[in-house]
């Protein structure tokens, strides 16, 4: 015949005291001492994340399968784009990936595209197209380089950094232009005197 046997604290439907407490029933019976609180000391608190320096800036990445439309993008230093942004921007970078699409107006410092910008794009410093990139709009650019494979459509002009040869849509024209008037004013001078 077997009989049940009881620990002290526990009730008739099997439950002892220390179960309501979480606590196993190897450690029933015995003294458990309190642990002190662990800190973490590999993690930075948050007070050290907010004023570590970080040397890309803010950044913003649309990843793949994502879609961004109808904004204004402020107050970013890189913008990342893995999915597809139909925007408009004035930043330092942006590096659109490979199977990224940016559609829209951007005036940045400096350009990486491996996917495809469509619309308006100034690059102030450097605009450069990999292999797998396509640019097509309005685009202008203070250094360009393309690998081979890549494609640059639409209206392409050197950027010289003064707004209005940039408004006039024809920057190169504009030059030449003015380049010939002044010729050919220095020439009357010269037959004159």
């Amino acid at each position: 015949m077997l009989k049940t046997f009881m620990q002290p604290g526990s009730s008739a439907h099997g439950r002892t005291e220390s179960s309501r407490h979480n606590t196993p029933a190897s450690a029933v019976g015995r003294t458990v001492e309190p642990r002190p609180t662990e800190t973490l000391r590999n993690e930075p608190s948050i007070d050290n994340a907010k004023s570590a320096p970080n040397d890309e800036g803010s950044k913003l990445i649309v990843g793949p399968n994502i879609k961004l439309k109808g904004s204004e993008i402020t107050d970013c230093e890189i913008l990342v784009v893995e999915g597809r942004v139909e925007a408009s921007m004035n930043s330092r970078d942006i590096r659109i990936a490979e199977g990224g699409v940016f559609a829209g107006t951007a005036e940045i410092d400096v350009a990486e595209v491996r996917g495809t910008f469509e619309g308006e794009l100034t690059a102030r410093k450097r605009l450069v197209v990999y292999a797998t990139g396509r640019v097509s709009g309005t685009i202008r650019y203070g250094a360009m380089m393309i690998e081979e494979g890549g494609v640059i459509s639409g209206n392409v002009a050197r950027h010289d950094g003064t707004a209005a040869k940039a408004a006039s849509g024809k920057p190169e024209q504009a030059d030449a232009a003015s380049n010939l008037e002044q010729l050919s004013n220095a020439r009357s001078a010269a037959r004159a005197s």
